[in-house]
């Protein structure tokens, strides 16, 4: 029971990170880059939903189908550099990362997931 309690401690102390994630597709090159308050949560919760078909992203679902989880990474790209300024808006400079890190990964819209959510 002591080694439950503890992990729950443990759990509860852990300071969360926001930043800029990637799950990459390495068969066809396809990319999801996004943004999160808590990036590490944010990808358990990607590998999760699309270990047991819950992820509303159907592109990534299918190419998920398709090649299985060993094709696919998941990083975290980058995180935020909280500042004591008055203004600094994390949500901002999340967004702006993330827009920098789709440039910097040249992420076309072809090969984008976020691009691709709707078509079919």
């Amino acid at each position: 029971m002591t080694d439950r309690r503890a992990l729950k401690r443990q759990y509860l102390e852990t300071k969360t990170r926001a930043g800029v994630y990637a799950i990459r597709n390495q068969v066809n090159g396809r990319v999801l880059v996004a943004g999160s308050n808590n990036a590490q949560a944010a990808i358990n919760r990607h590998r999760f939903q699309l270990k047991y078909g819950s992820h509303r992203n159907r592109e990534l679902t299918r190419d998920w189908q398709q090649h299985g989880e060993s094709a696919f990474t998941f990083d975290i790209v980058d995180l935020v550099d909280f500042r004591d300024e008055p203004g600094f808006d994390v949500g901002e400079e999340l967004k702006a990362l993330v827009t920098l890190w789709r440039e910097e990964l040249n992420v076309e819209p072809t090969e984008d997931y976020e691009q691709m959510q709707g078509r079919t």
